[in-house]
């Protein structure tokens, strides 16, 4: 598994703060077995990091897109260096 790994770097825009983003991430996070983290923005926007294979990473994305109350209207992302790390959390 480890050579399938990713982590991709994201930032969601739309109505994405006080809406259970942060929440929402990590539980779906956690379920999928997907590392990294998520975080509030000053400028209104969600920066994530998340690791795990690009089938699952894109999971994920997709089920954010599908919650109640979130409206994602955009996602800018890069793929960074993997990291050694284990759970899911938001800062």
């Amino acid at each position: 598994m480890r050579e399938n790994l990713i982590r991709k770097h994201y930032w969601f825009s739309g109505r994405v703060q006080g809406v259970g983003f942060r929440y929402r991430a990590c539980y779906i996070a956690s379920s999928l077995g997907v590392t990294g983290w998520v975080r509030n923005n000053w400028d209104d926007r969600v920066e994530m990091e998340a690791q795990g294979s690009r089938e699952l990473l894109a999971q994920m994305v997709e089920m954010l897109g599908r919650q109640r109350f979130i409206e994602i209207e955009g996602i800018e992302e890069r793929v960074i260096p993997v990291e050694i790390e284990s759970g899911f959390y938001s800062r």
